[in-house]
């Protein structure tokens, strides 16, 4: 099985719709979660049925920000625990398997960071069972996920606490280290690591052999990020 995620910096001209569904013909993953959509649920559904074979669930959009859409193959069998602006929560049960699968969308202004950590907070006091968390969490846990600029100390020191708190784990990752660029030149240039997939320790002992990959950008300024979900050792190997 595999996992892709992408903030798609919006599907609403004809060029990102193609590159999404080029994305998904490619990887074709089980699952796929998509925020910044900016479209309305109507919009996304329609976009859902270009991709051919998926169910799942839409948020709408706010304005020209925002939206989130969570999708999943047929076959798969998924429940809605808890939906937001800013994450879909779902249960999955799959192959005699249970688990839950989490796509998160974190507030982008730095004044309102604490609300995406209250959030996760609240999330993993709902059980126990296994739990991976992906998403765009617009922020990093070290410096040296961050290439030109800076960033606060307490921001990062937030963020690395919540995750601690919330018993979660960053999956290994092969490809280019940062997820997100924007896209200026030269000293204006900006390059994060804000995009990441996070997994507790019982989901982990479900799939052990799992790889997380940072896929080049295409159309978005975020690179879409692609967890194979593995029992076997030979499952996670690069398609």
């Amino acid at each position: 099985m595999k996992l892709l995620s992408l903030n798609c910096r919006g599907l609403g001209n004809p060029d990102a719709v193609g590159g999404l569904k080029n994305l998904v013909r490619r990887v074709a993953p089980t699952f796929i979660f998509l925020c910044e959509t900016k479209l309305n649920s109507e919009n996304m559904r329609k976009v859902k049925r270009r991709l051919d074979g998926y169910d799942g669930l839409e948020v709408d959009s706010e304005g020209r920000s925002e939206g989130l859409a969570l999708l999943w193959k047929k076959e798969v069998n998924c429940s809605l625990r808890s939906v937001t602006n800013h994450y879909i929560d779902v249960t999955v049960r799959h192959d005699d398997l249970r688990w839950r699968l989490t796509g998160f969308y974190g507030w982008p202004a730095t004044q309102d960071r604490h609300l995406s950590w209250q959030q996760l907070r609240l999330l993993a006091e709902e059980g126990p069972d296994p739990w991976i968390c992906i998403g765009d969490f617009n922020e990093i846990h070290y410096a040296n996920e961050m290439l030109g600029g800076s960033r606060q100390q307490w921001q990062m020191n937030n963020f690395r606490d919540v995750v601690d708190e919330c018993g979660l784990q960053d999956i290994p990752y092969e490809g280019y280290a940062y997820t997100y660029d924007n896209g200026q030149a030269g000293s204006n240039n900006r390059q994060c690591r804000l995009d990441r997939a996070m997994v507790t320790g019982r989901w982990l002992d479900l799939f052990p052999f799992s790889k997380l990959f940072h896929f080049n950008r295409e159309w978005s300024d975020h690179a879409p990020i692609c967890v194979h979900i593995a029992i076997r050792r030979e499952e996670a190997e690069k398609p």
